[in-house]
C-alpha cells in the first residue's frame, strides 16, 4: 500500500512535470497549456458521453432482472478516467484517454476480475428456501408460570 501511494503522490507529479517541461520546449509553453487545457475539455466531453452510454446499459440490465456489475465497474473506471483527465499533465492524460476506449476499460476490468477472485469467493443461489418450521410455532400445551428472581438480597443470606 506505501508503495502506491508513493507512486501516486511523488513519482507521478514528477513524471507529469518532466513532460509538461519537454513538451514546452518542443512546442513553446503557450502551446504546452492549450495543450493541457484542451486534453481536459475533450475528455470530460467523452466521458460525459460514455457516462450516458453506460447508465443506459446498466438501466437495461437492472430492467432485465440482471445486476449490472459490468456496467458498474466500468462506471468505476469512467470515475477514474475522469479523474485523470482533468488533472494537468499529458501521462495522466494519457492514462485517463486509455480508460475511455471500451477495449481498453473490458480488458482492465476482465484482469481485475481475475485478480479478485484470489482474494474473494462469490458464490451464488438461483434461490432462498426457508423452512416453514422456522416461522411457525409448534402447537403445544400452553404452560402458564411465574417469574422469581433468585438474585434477590433476601434469598442471597
Amino acid at each position: 500500500m506505501f508503495r502506491f501511494l508513493f507512486i501516486i503522490f511523488l513519482i507521478i507529479p514528477i513524471i507529469e512535470i518532466y513532460l509538461l517541461i519537454q513538451v514546452g520546449r518542443v512546442i513553446g509553453a503557450p502551446w504546452t497549456i492549450a495543450l493541457v487545457i484542451g486534453t481536459a475539455v475533450l475528455g470530460a466531453f467523452l466521458l460525459r458521453l460514455q457516462g450516458f452510454q453506460t447508465l443506459q446499459r446498466a438501466q437495461r440490465s437492472l430492467a432485465s432482472g440482471q445486476l449490472p456489475a459490468q456496467e458498474m465497474l466500468e462506471g468505476l473506471c469512467l470515475v477514474i478516467s475522469g479523474a485523470l483527465l482533468l488533472t494537468p499533465g499529458f501521462f495522466t492524460d494519457t492514462i485517463g484517454f486509455l480508460l475511455l476506449i471500451p477495449a481498453t476499460r473490458q480488458a482492465l476490468i476482465k484482469q481485475m476480475m481475475r485478480n479478485s477472485n484470489m482474494f474473494f469467493k462469490t458464490s451464488y443461489s438461483s434461490s432462498f428456501r426457508s423452512s416453514e418450521s422456522s416461522h411457525q410455532r409448534e402447537r403445544g400445551t400452553i404452560i402458564d408460570g411465574e417469574v422469581v428472581d433468585d438474585d434477590d438480597s433476601r434469598h442471597l443470606k
